[in-house]
């Protein structure tokens, strides 16, 4: 996993630092505006002085004889601005044209920042941003120093219109964004490179950050998490301890999934596949009578037993070695449905609730009310509305200040309400426990896996989920290696999925990683 920040978050990490004497304001920008530059040679080679770096600063060579590159550098009224100044510094020294626009009086820039403007001011001159200069951008690289973590409101600047054509370097995050929801604060200047600092920032994961930041590279500045920064979201990365030692069947868990009726058992089937795939050591697949020979003409190593009602229920559970229970995929939403919720809910098992479990849930305050730690909720964000629609309605509701309400914010209050774990699904998957653990399974960047848009890649991920519990793992945990697989799975099939081919890619996944 790899920690992702508020801004009060970073701030206090690099206060810490500040305030220890390990570094100084300065030395940080100075080393964020070289990481911003390095970073655009390395993005773009063909921008890169040929002859390669000097040995002494500067640190770029000029290029050769000829029209010089030009850079179009915007510095804000903080200490983004101050990075924006160093940046444009290096850049001259490299031989670039440069051009600096501030927003905002000079004499109120912080300390630090107001030093590397009078650095800058000795080279160039400092001209003021307005909407008529952004009308008249040219160059070939723009810098964007606007903001950084510090934008609490909407900037009144066409900031969409920035750069059309140009190459646009965003320094720690593009303007416009919230930091910490990933939310427009009004128009973004879309960036086509990314340079952060320490470590990503919510916003690089959440809502619309990813579109905004294009890609994303993260500089070490010499800063150190402390527990001022009380660091307590993460992004989710390549997990441990997924093999098997040796065993009987039975150690490794006994999972039941439900399943709806004649002709509407794939869900099931398909989270019951995946179950089986992630390692459950049994699988059984309990349907209504008329549905088994439907059931039994598709699954061979998934067991059946016929599930009529909730009494039916109750006597398949005096088998204790099933530990673990998947209600929802294609299962239906009548009586004899809530009934099953019901039973399996009192059953002390650990149980995960989907698709038309979650439709129930949301009709019935009772049912909900019977929700306990050793649950897993799995809602997309039009099933999130049904069962938190006060939350949901926060979280859709226009962000015009920041820090806006932010779909961590909304998945850790819906954990705590719920009482249970609950994973709210998207290309920014959330997950959070009641006690306020938190984590997010960004398919973004590199990651990125647009073939999970297809019909039953959620009830695969349910079966995942499942399959964990049954073996062991906690909720939260299981949730968290279920997400991070499910992803892992879509990539390494690639074009084409249909949710079928989940399970088939989980053993090449799983070998991968040395399961």
């Amino acid at each position: 996993m790899t920690e992702l920040l508020t801004a009060a978050q970073m701030r206090a990490i690099e206060r810490a630092a500040i305030d220890s004497g390990a570094v100084t304001g300065l030395e940080l920008m100075e080393r964020a505006g070289q990481g911003v530059v390095d970073a655009i040679f390395a993005h773009w080679p063909e921008l890169a002085p040929s002859r390669g770096p000097a040995p002494v600063p500067p640190k770029y060579l000029k290029p050769e004889e000829g029209d010089p590159r030009r850079a179009v550098v915007l510095c804000g009224p903080g200490n983004n601005g101050g990075d924006g100044f160093v940046v444009a510094r290096l850049l001259r020294e490299a031989g670039w044209a440069v051009e600096v626009f501030l927003y905002g009086d000079a004499e109120k820039l912080p300390q630090d920042a107001r030093a590397n403007y009078a650095r800058w001011s000795a080279l160039g001159a400092v001209q003021p941003l307005t909407a008529e200069a952004i009308a008249r951008l040219a160059g070939d690289v723009v810098v964007d120093a606007l903001f950084g973590t510090g934008l609490r409101r909407k900037v009144d600047l066409p900031l969409d219109r920035v750069g059309a054509g140009l190459r646009r370097v965003a320094v720690d995050l593009p303007t416009g964004l919230c930091s910490d929801s990933g939310r427009a604060l009004g128009p973004v200047l879309a960036a086509d490179l990314t340079v952060t600092f320490h470590a990503m920032k919510r916003c690089h994961v959440l809502s619309e950050g990813p579109r905004a930041s294009g890609q994303v590279v993260c500089v070490d500045i010499g800063l150190h998490v402390t527990d001022a920064a009380a660091v307590d979201v993460r992004r989710l990365g390549a997990p441990e301890a997924l093999g098997k030692a040796e065993g009987h069947k039975y150690d490794f868990g006994h999972a039941l999934i439900l399943s709806g009726g004649v002709g509407r058992g794939g869900a099931a089937r398909m989270a019951a596949r995946g179950a089986l795939r992630i390692g459950a050591g049994a699988v059984t697949l309990g349907c209504p009578p008329a549905a088994l020979i439907e059931n039994a003409a598709q699954l061979n190593a998934v067991m059946l037993r016929k599930v009529k009602d909730a009494d039916v229920l109750a006597v398949v559970l005096e088998d204790t070695r099933i530990n673990a229970l998947c209600l929802g995929p294609g299962m239906g939403t009548g009586p004899r449905e809530a009934a099953l919720i019901t039973a399996a809910l009192g059953s002390g098992r650990k149980v995960v609730l989907d698709a038309d479990a979650l439709t129930l849930l949301s009709k019935d305050a009772a049912l909900f009310g019977q929700l306990h730690a050793d649950c897993v909720l799995t809602p997309h964000a039009g099933e999130f509305a049904r069962l938190f629609p006060d939350i949901a309605e926060r979280l859709d509701a226009p962000a015009t200040t920041g820090p806006a309400y932010s779909k961590v914010d909304a998945t850790r209050e819906a954990a705590k309400r719920a009482g249970c774990v609950v994973l709210f699904k998207g290309a920014d998957t959330v997950i959070a426990a009641p006690s306020g653990r938190c984590s997010v399974n960004a398919a973004v960047y590199d990651r990125a896996a647009p073939w999970l848009a297809t019909a039953g890649a959620g009830d695969v991920l349910a079966g995942f989920i499942t399959g964990l519990m049954a073996r062991g793992f906690e909720p939260m945990q299981a949730a968290e290696l279920g997400a991070w697989l499910h992803v892992e799975c879509a990539r390494a099939f690639g074009p084409g999925l249909i949710a079928e081919d989940l399970p088939e890619a989980l053993p090449g996944v799983l070998r991968a990683l040395g399961a």
